[in-house]
């Protein structure tokens, strides 16, 4: 298999017949993932949502902190996650080194500030439009974050499917944390670097197709999530509109 047409058709071949390999690859990554941003996005929405409404010192600093950690690489996390569950690190004793559970917690640790970072904007975006009306109505900061929180709701929609195509692209934190061992913590993004090496550019190619086929689909649904969005605000914008005009007449 030396020409790119050859790979391209044994790679289509391995996906139109399921080859349960590759199945297999594709499976563990898309449960990886889901496990990492069901985990990231509980804590990233609570942390965002209180973020945006809260007001105390140092708060610029955390924000900092917080805007940076979005460009931390991810062979950084994943050698503090290994350094951490390594045998003398302090959760040593869980045993989760090179495991499907390692691989989680490392895709959660990189997928939280993403998600508390775009949960904060939106929420402290919302506060300042409408987010007197519930303080006046006695709300606290925490139950104005989750009133704020569920009035979003489709935005953050965007923010959740975001976070899941950032986790299951990624290859450094996984690889350090889950060795890439063959049937156990092989995911999509490490097998394309493994085959790659390996010269099976056909299984490379097929997996690479199958990411590029996640990502595509994720940014469809984003785009049907705004357009739906904007189909249910379009209404209520002609209400207040006819309205406002029927006020205005003498």
């Amino acid at each position: 298999m030396n020409t790119f047409s050859d790979s391209a058709a044994t790679a289509f071949s391995l996906i139109t017949s399921f080859d349960p390999m590759l199945a297999s690859i594709v499976l563990r990554s898309l449960a990886v993932s889901a496990c990492a941003c069901l985990i990231a996005c509980s804590g990233g929405l609570l942390l965002g949502g209180w973020l945006g409404v809260s007001r105390f010192r140092g708060r610029g600093a955390v924000l900092a902190l917080l805007n940076t950690a979005l460009a931390l690489p991810s062979v950084v996390v994943g050698l503090v996650v290994y350094l951490l569950l390594s045998r003398s690190g302090p959760l040593g004793f869980l045993g989760w080194l090179f495991s499907f559970k390692a691989m989680v917690l490392a895709q959660s640790v990189l997928v939280l500030p993403v998600v508390t970072a775009l949960v904060r904007q939106t929420i402290e975006d919302a506060d300042r439009s409408h987010g007197e009306q519930f303080q006046s109505l006695g709300a606290g900061r925490f139950v104005r974050s989750l009133l704020l929180l569920w009035d979003e709701r489709y935005a953050l929609m965007t923010v959740l499917i975001a976070a899941f195509g950032r986790a299951v692209s990624e290859v450094g934190a996984v690889m350090v944390v889950g060795g890439n061992i063959d049937g156990f913590t092989r995911v999509m993004t490490t097998s394309i670097a493994l085959e790659t090496s390996k010269g099976d550019l056909p299984l490379a190619l097929a997996l690479g197709i199958v990411l590029l086929g996640v990502v595509l689909l994720l940014n469809i649904l984003i785009a049907l999530l705004r357009r739906w969005r904007e189909q249910l605000d379009d209404p209520v914008l002609d209400v207040a509109l006819g309205a406002a005009v029927k006020g205005a007449q003498p």
